[in-house]
């Protein structure tokens, strides 16, 4: 069979609508990781111009149980050419593996992109749906000597709500932000330490040459960095995720 139309794959859709709390066939609550409408368990996976939705709506403050995962990645290897991601809570799982996604949609309220991934985001666009407040990340690396991380690079920050750029899910949590658009959504204090201060000495949190007017760093925490040119450099390129062993094959 050949390949679909352009114009036909921009209308392909995947939806489901569970939960965490949902029950599963065995009467017990799916948990966060079995609530994906979509799981890629796989390695070497490419998706493109496609939609994965979770139709669960956003959670109130304080709900439990409420996180609804879109899409999760779970193999090594993955890459994403323009799809698009909604969800309320937990839209992608960026569990483990390293994985690519460019010009993406990714859409949700409370960490929606969260895992242990070692990821790269270009020319995405990152929208809040948040109200009133939620968080963008929650990256769970465990150690620093861990080699897993989201970068986004080029991307545009948009939407509701007032928002962390990250929360640090794992101790080591490690997310960096470049020539990026932040709206006026993101929260002063820019990141979160998940309620543990101990954390503050070993999260990677950092920022290069963003914009826009949340960009503003006058409440930043102090915890979190603005890197130098060479700094950023490992950041800023698909080596970060060794894409040149394996992107031009996806």
């Amino acid at each position: 069979m050949g390949d679909l139309p352009r114009r036909w794959t921009r209308l392909t859709e995947i939806t489901w609508g569970d939960m965490a709390s949902t029950k599963g066939p065995d009467g017990k609550e799916l948990g966060t990781f079995n609530s994906a409408s979509v799981a890629i368990n796989g390695d070497h996976f490419t998706a493109g111009d496609i939609t994965f939705r979770n139709t669960a709506p956003p959670p109130p403050g304080g709900a439990v149980g409420r996180q609804a995962v879109a899409l999760r990645i779970s193999g090594d290897v993955a890459a994403f050419f323009n799809v698009n991601l909604y969800g309320g809570q937990d839209t992608l799982y960026d569990h483990k593996g390293r994985h690519y996604f460019y010009r993406c949609h990714i859409e949700g309220s409370i960490d929606f992109i969260f895992g242990n991934g070692r990821s790269f985001y270009v020319q995405s666009r990152l929208h809040s749906i948040a109200n009133p407040t939620g968080s963008l990340t929650a990256q769970k690396r465990a150690s620093t000597s861990e080699n897993t991380g989201f970068s986004f690079v080029k991307c545009v920050v948009t939407g509701s709500g007032s928002i962390y750029l990250g929360r640090a899910w794992g101790p080591a949590s490690r997310v960096v932000y470049s020539f990026t658009y932040f709206d006026d959504i993101i929260r002063p204090e820019g990141w979160f330490d998940w309620g543990d201060s101990s954390r503050q000495k070993t999260v990677f949190y950092a920022e290069y040459q963003c914009s826009g007017p949340g960009v503003n760093r006058d409440g930043r925490v102090s915890w979190s960095r603005v890197l130098s040119d060479e700094q950023a450099k490992p950041f800023l390129h698909t080596g970060f995720i060794n894409g040149e062993e394996w992107l031009s094959a996806a």
